[in-house]
């Protein structure tokens, strides 16, 4: 007889393919490189995972596109695994989509939930800012499916861009009834960035509508799962069909296996050890540089960052940070992460 736990873990459907278990990768800039999406597989208990957030506008011009292209890391053996894609072009968005498609991405997924300067302001408004308005977001959302339409196509948004002008729920009906395969809602407004709790009833709201005009698609819930019990409250209190995670996953690349292992079975797994700590941040190292599309200099200064998470709650971190944040060669980052 099957257990309460496991019919939450239930697999999903996205597209042709199939999610198994419904915990996913969030997308994240600087950090869901190759290595990372790859370790975080390895350890186990995620069934989906995602890029960084790739520009459709700079895939479209010569000067920027061989930069652009250097985190085009994916690999086959990732699959099922989603591309995911930032613009307000339908146009460029469309052409982007076919690209990523080309060199062989599973999901084509666009963002609408980063509301970093950077996006929000590129060009008429990326990321998060498209939900200021559903029909704009809309069309963009429909030029991609037109673009790939042997292709799944799934959608990362925010409750809205702002309190006054809440939007998750009229544009995920829109995106519903336009071919959209699933969506990932983060339960914050775009404005509140990563502050306050998440409002996971936006979640349930979402479940709602898109059942309501008959598309039984998998609703993703993102927002302040650091644990199985916030995983599991979240799936019972909304309804959602999977659980994303981002942030809580950096320097924590075993959340995904444990989640799945109390939610599946009961089975509590003792957190890591220091020496496990560091040993997992050495051989994320080492999978990045011996991995990355990333000219090397450039990769070790993104992994200083991705590494520094491994510290997080160490007594008297500091010069392990400060060494960390100096390194030049992988041999210094060895160096720096024995002293954990």
């Amino acid at each position: 007889m099957l257990s309460l736990q496991t019919q939450i873990l239930s697999p999903i459907k996205i597209g042709r393919l199939t999610i198994d278990p419904p915990l996913t990768l969030a997308p994240m800039a600087g950090q869901t490189n190759h290595a990372f999406r790859r370790l975080c597989r390895e350890i186990g208990g995620l069934g989906l995972v995602c890029t960084e957030l790739i520009s459709s506008h700079a895939l479209q011009y010569k000067g920027s596109r061989e930069r652009t292209m250097e985190m085009f890391d994916w690999r086959d053996s990732e699959s099922p695994f989603a591309v995911q894609l930032f613009g307000s072009d339908p146009r460029m968005m469309g052409e982007a989509a076919k690209m990523v498609v080309d060199y062989g991405a599973d999901i084509v997924d666009i963002n609408m939930g980063c509301w970093v300067p950077k996006i929000a302001k590129n060009g008429n408004g990326a990321g998060a800012a498209l939900l200021r308005d559903v029909c704009t977001a809309t069309t963009v959302v429909q030029a991609v499916v037109d673009a790939v339409p042997s292709t799944p196509v799934t959608v990362k948004i925010r409750t809205g861009w702002e309190p006054e002008n809440p939007t998750a729920v009229p544009f995920a009906k829109a995106a519903a009834q336009i071919g959209v395969k699933a969506i990932a809602v983060h339960a914050r407004f775009a404005n509140q960035g990563f502050g306050g709790e998440a409002d996971w009833d936006v979640i349930r709201q979402v479940k709602m509508a898109v059942l309501e005009v008959g598309a039984d698609i998998p609703i993703i819930g993102n927002g302040d799962v650091t644990c199985a019990a916030d995983a599991r409250r979240m799936m019972a209190l909304t309804g959602c069909d999977g659980v994303m995670i981002g942030r809580a996953a950096l320097g924590n690349p075993w959340i995904f296996r444990n989640i799945y292992a109390e939610l599946n079975s009961d089975m509590i797994y003792d957190a890591p050890t220091l020496y496990e700590r560091a040993a997992m941040a050495i051989y994320h190292a080492e999978l990045t540089l011996e991995t990355t599309t990333l000219p090397q200099a450039k990769a070790i200064r993104e992994l200083r960052g991705q590494l520094l998470k491994y510290c997080d709650g160490i007594p008297d971190a500091t010069t392990i940070r400060d060494y960390l944040v100096q390194a030049e060669s992988l041999a210094e980052i060895k160096a720096a992460l024995v002293l954990i």
